[in-house]
């Protein structure tokens, strides 16, 4: 974990973190009381979404950064999304997604060469 946010888990989280896996094909790293949060939304989810409930709660693990900020991403969750050597960490407000670098290069570009989606139509800085 990067220095710069080191400091914000400890105090949020007491360095306690979750990960699991996202259908998108990256590991999501929750702050502890971030996680708490997410899982109740999910756990409150209709019937007709219990696949993506299993890939959440199902996949979840706890986990604990050490003193210099790593933490241990298991085999399965490596395996289950495609993450080998290189990596790349991405903050998105109450939690991070960490990606295999060749993924998201190719992802990223798919979802660019889309153009702007409905959601961002009209949308300033």
């Amino acid at each position: 974990m990067p220095t710069r946010h080191r400091e914000v888990l400890e105090s949020a989280s007491n360095n306690r973190i979750t990960l699991t896996r996202d259908p998108d094909g990256c590991i999501l790293i929750f702050p502890r009381s971030e996680w708490e949060i997410f899982s109740v939304r999910i756990a409150a989810l209709p019937m007709s979404a219990r696949w993506h409930k299993r890939v959440y709660l199902g996949s979840a693990m706890d986990a604990e950064l050490d003193g210099t900020g790593r933490v241990l991403v298991s085999p399965e969750l490596r395996a289950a999304t495609g993450i080998t050597k290189e990596t790349l960490l991405i903050g998105m407000g109450s939690h991070f997604e960490l990606w295999d670098k060749e993924t998201y290069a190719v992802d990223e570009g798919k979802a660019l060469a889309h153009g702007v989606p409905d959601a961002l139509q009209g949308f300033s800085f």
